[in-house]
């Protein structure tokens, strides 16, 4: 791993000070983590970008274009409203300066984005790229990802997956955020939620993943009709036959962020939900279901405060920063500019799949 890096951030929003946390802490959890230089955070308004950088110790407080100018960052965030990222990324892969490109999801919002990503990634670029999936690093979905692979659950033949909120039946909530109700692959449940889940499923299913059909539900006065406020997907792995669903919803009463996924196989099954965090659960015929305690069991990288900790979400988020800045991957799954690129594909798919429909 590198001994120091220099940081830039793009955003200046709720997100970036999550990732601002992740980069502080760094230090506590992994004892080769490098020393983080931030040098400069850059948002379009002047008041937003001078506070944050005020609070949490960045040199410069710039415009967002002011950020292309700066030769002294090896490591850029990129983390402003989900239009901005695609560009932002083909900018930042044409600077020689910048080494290592962290983008939040989803990757991108178009379908031309994904023709310009993908040629991106055929090209020699030179820099690490690695998309904002911390569910991944997630100590319990990382146990439960190596214990499927192990092949001892069989091929995949059916699975269910949903990430619900419930944040959007509030109208005060939906008034005070109306660009976030644009339609998918802009914003939406399905780019904002579904992309998480999909990245998981990709991750454990593999890349032959297509969207057989979906459909959108909930409908308000205030809010546009092309809004993606619940998108319910069927989605088929192609090499295995293997078929499930995705719901993905910001108006789902009794949830406040709860994400779940479900995997049968030929030969058990595995499962996991975030109303128990640190832990998965398994079924296989000579054991019945089982519980797998997990926590904050990041060995061999680190163990603080103790493997028998609960993790917290901020937890996976500090090790997807271990991860990106050089730290030891081990078996752990890295989500990479190709992961990134295939998860945006299947929101495209999902996407058309919306507009057929409406």
């Amino acid at each position: 791993m590198t001994k120091r890096v220099r940081v830039g951030f793009l955003g200046a929003g709720g997100i970036a000070q999550s990732h601002v946390y992740a980069l502080d802490v760094l230090k506590h959890y992994y004892s080769d983590a490098p020393t983080i230089e931030k040098v400069a955070v850059a948002s379009p308004t002047p008041e937003s970008r001078t506070r944050f950088a005020i609070r949490f110790g960045f040199q410069k407080a710039l415009p967002p274009d002011a950020i292309w100018e700066q030769e002294d960052i090896d490591t850029l965030y990129i983390l402003g409203p989900n239009h901005t990222h695609t560009t932002q990324l083909l900018k930042a892969a044409e600077m020689h300066t910048i080494q290592r490109i962290y983008v939040e999801k989803p990757i991108g919002s178009s379908r031309e984005d994904i023709d310009k990503l993908v040629t991106l990634e055929q090209s020699q670029h030179g820099k690490f790229i690695m998309m904002g999936f911390q569910y991944l690093q997630k100590s319990s979905l990382r146990k439960a990802l190596a214990h499927w692979q192990s092949g001892v659950f069989g091929t995949p033949i059916h699975f269910r997956t949903e990430y619900l909120h419930s944040s959007y039946l509030d109208p005060t909530y939906r008034q005070k955020r109306p660009h976030r109700l644009q339609p998918t692959p802009i914003d939406g449940a399905a780019a904002d939620l579904g992309s998480h889940v999909l990245s998981l499923l990709t991750a454990f299913l593999g890349d032959a993943l297509i969207i057989r059909a979906a459909a959108a539900s909930g409908r308000y006065d205030d809010v546009p009709p092309n809004s993606d406020l619940c998108t319910t997907a069927l989605i088929e792995e192609t090499v295995s036959g293997a078929v499930g669903t995705m719901v993905a919803s910001r108006v789902s009463a009794g949830t406040g962020d709860f994400l779940s996924l479900t995997i049968h196989g030929t030969r058990g099954a595995i499962s996991f939900d975030t109303s128990h965090p640190d832990c998965y659960e398994t079924f296989l015929p000579d054991e019945g279901w089982r519980r797998h305690e997990v926590n904050s069991d990041y060995l061999p990288a680190s163990k603080f405060p103790s493997d028998y900790a609960p993790s917290g979400w901020l937890r996976a988020l500090v090790h997807n920063h271990y991860l990106f800045l050089g730290g030891d991957p081990g078996a752990d799954f890295i989500p990479d500019l190709a992961h990134g690129i295939r998860v945006q594909e299947l929101l495209q798919e999902i996407a058309d799949q919306l507009l057929i429909k409406s």
